[in-house]
């Protein structure tokens, strides 16, 4: 991970400060070293002024005694010169004639009268007035002494500069304190502003993500700052929003409900003939009983007839209340189920004169860890929807099978194909935009089905033409979202 993908993975409430911190830290280190900068200049320009003071006083004073060559008139000026500028710290002074030896030094015993100067004395001097040696905390300096254009000699001093130095240290450990106090200050108050400023947003937030995993609550009037505030319509008009997906997702539930009652309608017009024939058949077998129940013969004939209609009756009335009532038990899904519900369908073929082509064949088990009423509903769903797209004297197609751990039923049609933004209800991730539109709805069911089982969904056009639709639901997928919720 990269540094600046670290630094955005911070909360903003410790970014802010850190990020406080490292500025003054900046503007810290940028300050000191002007101001040390300045003291610096402002120090070698004090020192500058004291020492040529110190040159031109001390060069007056043995001018006439180095033209007469009279040591110890220089000593004695040289000795007037250590009192009189104790401020500059002069270590040592040198005082040379023209031929470049020794004529008087403060310190005779390490320069004696008449040696010759090292040489490291000529090379230690730049082009300032005073050269100073950080190592050795010294200043140098030197002033030719001349006399009528000639030169007769030079002084050469040596000065302590070690209080320059501490007096930089000083104040560079006082910045160093002042703006390590300061960025702490201004660090731990930007953290309590930027945690009080982020506040409103943490509660939106917390809302958000609750409203992420299916609980969107409005945030309560007394976490709304009083006013007119960015803070306070930002809260209104998450509410405003939270308000209108709820009546959203009741509308859409009216009408997935009234989709599923306008298909049950559908089928119920088919049922009755369903129901009716057998009926008819009843009550001929039960004239035939009143008539003619004495001969054995025909008493066994019209029971059997009546078994057999009331069987056919029991088998219709069965599925559709099996498909169309809730469930409430966790019943595993069986072929019994995928029967229930070519049984409903069949009025509805009979009535546009199409087939079903059936192709259902379990690998393994009779009964499979699967929720058998939600698949059945979602099976009918795109069944009728297969027959409505279907033109008379069509085809429509089923295969099912249990094969690798999962369920895996398609329904294909001869329909034109599936619109975009249809099939988006059941293979986008969001169907929201066709569903607020009030279409597909008998789709969106099956979409719901779909994700509560953990399955999915994919649509693909056939050779022949039409639409075939996969439904593919794991054996573990609903007891895994069953156990984790």
């Amino acid at each position: 991970m990269s540094l600046s993908k670290r630094l955005r993975s911070i909360p903003v409430s410790y970014r802010v400060p850190v990020i406080v911190a490292l500025l003054m830290v900046i503007i810290s280190a940028a300050i000191s070293e002007r101001v040390l900068d300045r003291l610096s200049r402002t120090q070698k320009s004090y020192l500058d002024g004291l020492a040529e003071t110190y040159l031109d006083g001390l060069s007056s004073a043995v001018v006439p005694a180095v033209l007469r060559k009279d040591v110890w008139e220089v000593y004695d000026a040289l000795d007037r010169s250590s009192t009189s500028y104790e401020a500059l710290s002069p270590i040592e002074t040198i005082v040379t004639g023209a031929d470049g030896r020794v004529l008087a030094a403060t310190d005779p015993t390490r320069m004696a009268t008449f040696s010759r100067l090292p040489a490291s004395y000529l090379d230690r001097y730049g082009p300032g007035i005073v050269t100073i040696d950080e190592a050795t905390v010294t200043g140098f300096a030197k002033r030719d002494l001349v006399y009528q254009g000639q030169a007769i000699g030079a002084i050469h001093a040596t000065f302590d500069v070690s209080h320059l130095f501490a007096e930089r240290r000083e104040i560079l450990v006082t910045l160093l304190v002042t703006n390590s106090v300061l960025a702490i200050l201004f660090s731990l108050g930007g953290f309590l502003i930027v945690r009080q400023m982020i506040a409103p947003m943490r509660t939106l937030e917390n809302h958000m993500r609750s409203a992420a995993h299916g609980a969107a609550e409005p945030i309560s009037s007394s976490q709304i700052p009083a006013g007119d505030s960015e803070v306070a319509g930002l809260f209104r008009g998450y509410n405003t929003l939270v308000q209108a997906e709820r009546e959203r997702a009741n509308f859409a539930m009216q009408l997935a409900e009234e989709e599923k009652l306008s298909s049950l309608g559908r089928l119920a017009s088919g049922m009755a003939h369903e129901i009716n024939n057998p009926l008819g058949g009843l009550f001929n077998a039960l004239d035939t009983l009143k008539t003619h129940g004495e001969t054995p013969g025909v008493r066994d004939t019209s029971i059997s007839l009546i078994e057999r209609g009331l069987a056919g009756i029991r088998d219709v009335v069965e599925a559709a209340l099996a498909t169309y009532r809730p469930e409430q038990s966790h019943r595993p899904f069986s072929p019994d189920d995928l029967d229930d519900v070519r049984l409903l369908l069949k009025p509805e073929l009979r009535r546009k004169r199409q087939r079903l082509d059936w192709d259902v064949a379990w690998n393994e088990f009779h009964e499979l860890p699967i929720r058998g009423g939600p698949v059945r509903q979602a099976v009918l769903n795109l069944l009728l929807n297969a027959s409505s797209v279907t033109p008379e004297g069509g085809g429509l197609s089923l295969k099912a099978d249990s094969s690798g751990g999962r369920l895996n039923i398609e329904i294909g049609d001869q329909g034109p194909g599936m619109p975009t933004d249809i099939a988006g209800i059941l293979v986008d991730a969001d169907p929201g935009p066709a569903v607020r539109a009030g279409r597909g709805l008998g789709l969106w069911m099956v979409r719901r089905v779909v994700d509560d089982l953990g399955g999915s969904a994919t649509i693909a056009a056939k050779e022949d033409g039409g639409t075939a639709v996969t439904l593919t639901i794991p054996f573990e997928g609903e007891r895994t979202k069953a156990n984790a919720a």
